[in-house]
This record gives C-alpha cells, structure tokens and sequence, in this order.
C-alpha cells in the first residue's frame, strides 16, 4: 500500500496548478499566511484544496 502523505509541497503546487515552482512557493506562502499559520506549521493537502476551491480528492491523487 502506497503511502500518502498529509503535506502539499511547492512542486505538487506546481503540477496541479501548471505554474512554475517558483510562483507555486509563493502562491503556498499565500495559503500559509491567509490560514494564519505559525512559520513552523505546514500546509495540509486539505487546507490548500480548499482554499483554492479544489475537489480534495483530486488534490490527493495528483500528490500521491
């Protein structure tokens, strides 16, 4: 069974919105700062779905 994880990373930004990793480390420093985290608190795969309006399951596949 194939391991999923909890985290979305700059270069899953990347592939589920087709911008560049560059802009995709931005566009999740947005996420993390509207959600009010702490610098040490990640972003979860569900908190990025839904504050971009995304099927959370989508969002899960195209990570793994």
């Amino acid at each position: 069974m194939k391991k999923k994880r909890l985290i979305i990373l700059p270069h899953d930004v990347s592939i589920i919105t087709g911008k560049s990793n560059r802009q995709a480390q931005r566009l999740l420093k947005v996420v993390h700062c509207a959600l009010g985290k702490l610098p040490h608190q990640p972003v979860s795969v569900v908190e990025f779905a839904d504050y971009m309006g995304l099927d959370v399951e989508e969002v899960k596949r195209v990570v793994g």
